[in-house]
Order: structure tokens, then C-alpha cells, then sequence
């Protein structure tokens, strides 16, 4: 079973556009940081740090791929955002104080969500184009 779920999971995001993969990426920091927390309050050090480090990585991710040159000022507040998340993230783990997580999660969730929109825009943008100007839009 765990074999066949693996290969769903990598068809998908091998098949996902930039956006969905955006998502994505949003989508496991808040299930791993909503485990984590889980973790925090049943005192399970071990699966809380995993958790933690899988969070962190995606932000980092997130963060790294920031395009400054293009975002502007828009990516500057996200970058800004995510180094608040994980210093939030790490103060959170060192006290083992889950409550301290609640407004990451607030942030995760919104900005999935703004995501989630935004990709809803260009796909409907992109199914009106006529065929060739779709298959120059994805080979870009």
C-alpha cells in the first residue's frame, strides 16, 4: 500500500503546475507543524522534532525560492514572513510551548489560501488562451 501512495505522490507532483505544487509545499508545512504540536502537548520529543525539521525545511524552501527581482516589495514581506515563522518555529520547539506555534499556523494558512486563489486566476487564464499560447505558457 505505502508503495502505491509513494507513486500517487510522485505522479502528482510531477504533473502539477508550479502553482498546485506551491500548494503543496503549504499544504504538508501546515500538516507538519499542526503534528508537531501534537507531538508538543503528548510529549513525544522525537516525532515533535521530526515534525519540526520538515516545517522548517519547506519554509526555508519557500524562502529560498523567493525571486526578489520580480516579486519586489511583495517578495521582501514573504521573505520577511517566512524568517518570522522560523524563528517562531525554533523559539516554539526550545520551550516546547505549542501556543507560541498558533500564529505560524495562522500565517500558513493564510498564505495557502491567497495561493490556492491566485491559482484558481491563472488557470482560468490559461484555459482561455488558444492551444499554442497554452503550450508556450508551460514550456516556459
Amino acid at each position: 500500500m505505502n508503495a502505491y501512495l509513494n507513486h500517487y505522490r510522485s505522479t502528482q507532483v510531477q504533473t502539477a503546475s508550479p502553482e498546485q505544487i506551491l500548494v503543496m509545499l503549504y499544504d504538508g508545512a501546515i500538516r507538519f507543524l499542526n503534528q508537531a504540536i501534537v507531538a508538543m502537548e503528548s510529549g513525544e520529543c522525537a516525532i515533535k522534532v521530526k515534525n519540526i525539521d520538515k516545517t522548517l525545511a519547506i519554509i526555508a524552501e519557500l524562502s529560498a525560492t523567493l525571486n526578489h527581482e520580480v516579486g519586489g516589495e511583495i517578495a521582501a514581506n514573504l521573505a520577511a514572513l517566512y524568517d518570522f515563522m522560523m524563528r517562531e518555529i525554533t523559539r516554539a520547539n526550545v520551550r516546547n510551548d505549542a501556543k507560541i506555534l498558533a500564529p505560524v499556523l495562522n500565517i500558513l494558512n493564510e498564505l495557502r489560501d491567497a495561493w490556492v486563489q491566485a491559482a484558481e486566476i491563472v488557470r482560468k487564464e490559461r484555459a482561455g488562451q488558444p492551444a499554442e499560447q497554452r503550450a508556450v505558457a508551460v514550456a516556459l
